[in-house]
């Protein structure tokens, strides 16, 4: 395979990974609200009585439905999405390497959906259990606005894998070079996110 034709090939695979996550986004959305009630259950369980989630704009609803359905349809349509990462690097596997695609496809998917799960089901209520708390401490009523937890819903996924990268140089696996790449990108990831929220935040109160 030449240059050419594996780029092509890479195209094609992200072009297939986009449509999948279109297509489930697009279902997910009808069942948005359903979904936004299982998203934020973890805080609404250690919210106090008259205490509440609310919103601060006009289109702030609909952007969060958008962004809801968006995170469902990562999430559902990720064998796909292995999938494509498969088909892209099987044309440098040898062909018994390539006879695992089944168990990788799997594996990854499961491996994906039970990590959501775990932070989901054990770490996210401990953590809306402590932050509330440090609002009492000081005496002060939260009015959570809804676009907030869900900057910091991802932002706490991706501080999550960070943890992670961190534990892997110190366990010997990985360097610190490709850590301080990883610095690197997080900045700048982090900066672009921050202002595409920013962004959207503005766009809404217009």
């Amino acid at each position: 395979m030449t240059l050419t034709e594996h780029l092509e090939d890479l195209r094609w695979c992200l072009l297939k990974s986009v449509l999948a996550i279109v297509v489930v986004s697009a279902v997910s959305y009808y069942f948005a609200d359903s979904i936004f009630g299982f998203v934020v259950a973890p805080l609404r369980q250690n919210l106090k009585p008259g205490q509440n989630l609310i919103g601060t704009a006009v289109t702030e609803a609909f952007f969060i439905e958008i962004k809801v359905a968006l995170a469902a349809g990562a999430l559902f349509s990720c064998p796909v999405i292995f999938y494509q990462i498969w088909r892209f690097i099987a044309p440098g596997l040898t062909s018994g390497e390539k006879k695992w695609v089944i168990p990788f496809v799997l594996c990854a998917t499961a491996f994906f959906v039970s990590g959501t799960f775990f932070c989901y089901r054990f770490v996210l209520p401990v953590a809306f259990k402590y932050f509330i708390e440090q609002y009492e401490t000081m005496g002060v009523s939260p009015a959570l606005r809804i676009g907030d937890y869900f900057t910091f819903f991802f932002s706490d996924g991706f501080g999550f894998w960070r943890d992670v990268r961190v534990a892997r140089v110190h366990a010997g696996v990985g360097t610190d070079r490709r850590l301080g790449l990883s610095f690197y990108a997080a900045i700048v990831s982090l900066c672009d996110r921050d202002r595409f929220c920013a962004r959207c935040d503005v766009d809404a109160d217009a």
